[in-house]
């Protein structure tokens, strides 16, 4: 779909010079008054998620400001000073857990949910967790290859475009050199391997313009201002997670402030305008609703004449704890459309042509009702129940013999695919005692799939009009399940050492197969500072749809000869080393190795596998009569410095160095396309305080570095004989691209107003700062019958301004 790239230089100019005057003139026009803003809450069991009542939080630069949870768990600190804060949060029983870096400012709450774990000798006990709980993941089963994802992260690195996935491509393992998607690529796996959860239950790609199969688009509809603090996996999975082999974001959402209610108001160029409330609903429940549009084709930020359109509205309601427990309703609800002319294409861009006419309408949904209620004091029961689905209706047509007297426009691809799923997840959390806790749930899913692509895309004239035929290539109107029962339970060795242990099944009705995953963790804490871990974990994953689902003409008549393909199979092997050289400070290494097998290849010898699927933004659409004998490896080592925020500034340092392979039905071991080679990130940021102090200028950087994408050449000679690309699949993946480089640049200010309960916020991200064109694609080029190349974006300045009230 379409990429946002530049606009022209005036208006580059223009917008840097007018946010600028607006932020001096807003800091200006603030006198200097002492102002305070409130912390709120809910503290829990980390194990069961049960309220703790009567824990108290205290604020460590101030000890006088402090309050108690009370039976629901929830907290409110008011008139708290503006600024950075740290909380203490203690109970008998429980470790003493700091949270520092809260920004209390004065137009909003600050939102901080701790969950506590249980010490470990007696109930008297209370151990001091070294570190601060964002370095570990929420879910307490996750030991290796796992981190928390917090909301100010994704809206505070430089580059981001609030967009949560964009984030995870800071992280080690994680490689993203293209700036027009936000596909994740872990540990050379392809994107289609990524698992996006949302409250506990799997959905479709969570993006504006998404497509079937795939897991990334240029934009995304998770709304950054409704994400809670979340989980993003790399490798070894817990027992909960299934059908997946590169990763897993696990999102959840924030509920609503339900003491007062709250506004925000924001536009941005990527982000779009967005309208925020959230309340208390009822005597013990919140809402939380948001709504944004997208403005990127008012800025001209599409690179194209085709102006991208897209809208979300989100939103989760509490209804508070009740004698049934206590439910909430969430959900997302997305729309997204484009339309390219060819007659108004510049000759660069990346995904249209001048011979080509298309529009593009896509929707994303789901909606969730979830139930949580507490058996007794040690166990808790979760219930999801959601539906969610995720469309597409692309009409292309071409213009063949394109600029002659012959020309003739037909219609050359539609698709209109939906994919929709009710799902049901039920997890049994229970803490037996300070040593063992145990997890045991189930997941099904009911997928419908309404698949229908009809394309003259590298097909014959049988029918001598002298154009290719239209022909109908997947036709699908399947139903089928997914099956995934499992059980987990951690146990406490000793202080020191931690045993985490699972097994996960999974049965797909499709095949009829059903597969037992072990999964397995240790963690030893050799002293305060150092640790060392293990992980091992089965995974498997059904091959992408538009692949089982595509049909082979056999004696006139469509055949889905790939339907019953096995699952693809992984075996993760992660081992790491963790330190913690200062407070604040923390220094990971992980060296990891992935096994594949079961991947769908050709049954004659060829170059082809599905793991290699992902690299386009679309799939194969003459891959018939798979067979289920190809393979795979991912092997690499990574290296994390992360400096936390503290005294107004952090820094970050994610460095890998991996290998990702394959090999087809001609057993010959190629270079996968996402074997980037190495992946490097620096990021870091400062907070200055202005005036007297309620007042915040920041400035944060990115440095990214990748080696290429392995890609395949074209045949040019076959190219143009055909008329449209062929590439020499006899060695594929043979070439790579020049390395990836990209600078970006974020600056702008926080300003809390010194008389009301309001507050502003701009910025500036100058994103690619140094216009360094990285290369796209290098592909045949029908209308020059050549192979030309496409770049990447280069500079282009992003803003935005959010007022809270």
């Amino acid at each position: 779909m379409k990429c946002f790239t530049t606009i022209n230089t005036q208006k580059k100019k223009n917008l840097t010079h007018f946010m600028l005057a607006f932020g001096a003139f807003i800091f200006m026009g603030s006198p200097a008054f002492a102002q305070t803003g409130n912390i709120r809450g809910r503290i829990s069991d980390a194990t069961v998620d049960n309220p703790i009542k009567g824990a108290t939080i205290t604020v460590a630069e101030d000890s006088t400001i402090r309050t108690s949870t009370g039976a629901d768990g929830t907290y409110r600190l008011s008139k708290v000073p503006v600024g950075r804060k740290t909380l203490i949060i203690t109970f008998v029983g429980y470790e003493r857990t700091s949270v520092p870096n809260i920004d209390v400012i004065t137009g909003k709450d600050a939102l901080a949910d701790v969950k506590l774990t249980a010490s470990f000798k007696s109930l008297t006990e209370v151990v001091i967790s070294v570190g601060p709980p964002k370095d570990r993941p929420l879910n307490k089963l996750a030991a290796v290859s796992a981190r928390q994802v917090s909301p100010e992260e994704i809206s505070k690195f430089a580059g981001g475009r609030s967009d949560v996935a964009r984030l995870a491509t800071n992280f080690a393992g994680v490689s993203a050199p293209d700036d027009s998607r936000n596909d994740i690529v872990v540990r050379g796996n392809s994107p289609t391997g990524v698992l996006w959860r949302i409250e506990g239950i799997p959905v479709p790609s969570p993006n504006h313009f998404s497509s079937l199969g795939t897991t990334g688009s240029p934009v995304s509809a998770l709304n950054v201002n409704v994400i809670g603090n979340s989980d993003f996996i790399t490798s070894a999975f817990p027992g909960e997670y299934g059908n997946a082999l590169g990763g897993v974001f696990d999102i959840a959402f924030r509920k609503g402030n339900k003491d007062v209610y709250e506004y925000t108001f924001s536009a941005g160029a990527f982000t779009g305008a967005e309208a925020m409330a959230e309340g208390p609903l009822a005597k013990k429940g919140s809402f939380l609703v948001a709504a944004r549009y997208g403005l990127a084709g008012l800025f001209n930020a599409g690179g194209t004449t085709a102006l991208p359109n897209y809208a979300d509205l989100s939103f989760n309601f509490d209804l508070g704890k009740s004698k049934l427990g206590n439910f909430s309703l969430f959900g997302i609800a997305a729309r997204s459309n484009i339309n390219f002319r060819g007659d108004g294409i510049d000759e660069n861009d990346l995904f249209a042509a001048k011979d080509e006419n298309t529009d593009v309408v896509s929707k994303f949904g789901v909606i969730g009702l979830k139930h949580l209620l507490a058996v007794n004091s040690y166990s808790s029961i979760k219930t999801t129940i959601g539906a969610s689905s995720s469309s597409e209706n692309v009409d292309r047509e071409r213009i063949f013999n394109y600029d002659t007297p012959r020309s003739t426009t037909l219609p050359f691809t539609k698709i209109n695919n939906n994919e929709s799923r009710i799902t049901l997840s039920s997890v049994y959390n229970a803490r037996y005692s300070n040593r063992f806790n145990l997890r045991a749930g189930l997941l099904l899913e009911r997928y419908n799939l309404k698949a229908d692509l009809t394309s003259r895309e590298r097909q014959a004239d049988s029918d001598n009009d002298s154009f290719p035929d239209y022909i109908n290539l997947i036709n699908s109107n399947n139903s089928y399940t997914i099956f995934q029962p499992y059980v987990q339970g951690q146990f406490r060795i000793a202080e020191a050492l931690t045993l985490n242990a699972g097994l996960h099944g999974q049965y797909v009705s499709l095949n009829s197969e059903f597969v037992p995953e072990p999964r397995a963790s240790l963690t030893w804490r050799i002293a305060p500072a150092h640790s060392l871990s293990f992980g091992y974990g089965l995974h498997h994953q059904n091959v992408p749809a538009p692949i089982l689902f595509l049909n082979q003409y056999i004696n006139g008549s469509p055949v889905q000869t790939n339907r019953d393909l096995d699952l693809v199979r992984s075996n993760h092997y992660v081992l790491g080393y963790d330190l913690r050289p200062a407070s604040g400070w923390r220094t990971k290494i992980e060296a990891y190795y992935q096994s594949i097998s079961n991947a769908a290849v050709e049954a004659n010898p060829s170059s082809y596998s599905s793991l290699t699927e992902g690299a386009t933004f679309g799939f194969s659409i003459d891959k018939f009569g798979l067979v289920s004998k190809g393979s795979g490896r991912n092997a690499g080592v990574e290296l994390t410095i992360e400096k936390f925020l503290d005294n107004g500034w952090y820094g970050l340092t994610t460095a890998s160095v991996f290998e990702a392979k394959y090999k087809g039905s001609d057993g010959i071991t190629r270079n996968s396309p996402f074997n980037n080679g190495y992946v490097v990130n620096v990021l870091a940021g400062k907070e200055f305080k202005v005036g007297s102090g309620r007042n915040v200028l920041f400035a944060d950087t990115r440095l990214s570095t990748a080696g290429g994408r392995h890609y395949t050449p074209v045949d040019l000679q076959a190219s143009r004989a055909a008329g449209y690309e062929v590439l020499q699949d006899n060695i594929a993946f043979s070439r790579q691209y020049d390395a990836y480089f990209r600078m970006d640049v974020k600056f702008g200010m926080k300003i809390n107003s010194s008389r009301k309960k309001v507050s502003h916020q701009f910025y500036i991200d100058l994103q690619n700062v140094t216009n360094k064109k990285n290369v796209f694609v290098r592909r045949y080029n029908r209308l020059t019958n050549n192979v030309d190349q496409a770049d990447q974006i280069g500079l282009f300045p992003d803003f935005g301004y959010k007022l809270q009230f």
